[in-house]
Parts: C-alpha cells; sequence; structure tokens
C-alpha cells in the first residue's frame, strides 16, 4: 500500500511538471505575460529541470547559434521517459 502511494506521487509530480513545461513554453509566446507573477511562479519551478539540459546543449555549436531553445523540450521528453519508467516498474 505505501510503495503504491509512493509510486503515485512521484508519477503525479512528473505529471505536474510536464504541465508547467508546457505552460511555460506556452507564457514565452507573449511578452506582456512574462512579466507576471504567475510567470515568476512557474520559471523559478522549472528552471532547475531546464537548466542542466541547456548547458547540455550549449556543448553543440548548432544549438547555441539556433533561435530555438530546445531545452524545454528535451526536459519535457526526460520526463516522459521516467514516468513511463514509474508505471512500468510499479
Amino acid at each position: 500500500m505505501l510503495v503504491y502511494l509512493i509510486f503515485r506521487l512521484a508519477i503525479s509530480l512528473v505529471v505536474l511538471l510536464q504541465m508547467m513545461l508546457v505552460i511555460r513554453a506556452l507564457m514565452s509566446w507573449f511578452p506582456q505575460i512574462q512579466q507576471s507573477r504567475a510567470y515568476d511562479f512557474v520559471y523559478t519551478i522549472t528552471e532547475p529541470l531546464v537548466q542542466p539540459f541547456r548547458v547540455f546543449l550549449s556543448r553543440f555549436e548548432s544549438m547555441r547559434t539556433s533561435p530555438i531553445d530546445f531545452s524545454s523540450m528535451l526536459a519535457f521528453l526526460v520526463l516522459c521517459l521516467i514516468q513511463e519508467l514509474l508505471q512500468v516498474l510499479y
């Protein structure tokens, strides 16, 4: 029973982070929203997750010069893999 609750909590946390990344991406399209407290909150929650992927991708010249930041997408994909792994383990 306790193991079930831990796995459900972990999966829920991963899904919540995925939604936050999607919200961050959508909010980035609207400059007026980027000055809001909601954006600050989403940014504060998701930046520690996105930053390592941004550092990793900056090692590639094509990623440094790209106008699109793929680090959020890569973080989202890794969260999807983690979610699948948790569901398979349970």
